[in-house]
């Protein structure tokens, strides 16, 4: 879930939604076969990042969910559901 308040250019909104399905598909088979979600829960600063499309942008939000997704992951390695 992306929601306006916190990416406000539809853009940006896209990219970062992109990016999550990229992550996942890299992280699917680590993870159990379930419906997972995703949530932004802050806004990206429009003034550190000032295309909503740019490389730095990109990676940032790739960085976050590659944690967040690797994070998931192992937990579920360690209690072995």
């Amino acid at each position: 879930m992306v929601p306006k308040r916190w990416a406000r250019r539809a853009v940006t909104r896209n990219l970062i939604k992109r990016q999550i399905y990229s992550i996942a598909d890299h992280f699917e088979s680590s993870l159990p076969q379930a419906a997972h979600v995703v949530r932004l829960r802050s806004a990206f600063d429009r003034a550190h990042f000032k295309s909503a499309s740019s490389d730095e942008l990109k990676k940032a939000v790739r960085m976050e969910i590659k944690q967040l997704f690797g994070l998931a992951a192992s937990a579920q390695i360690r209690t072995g559901a």
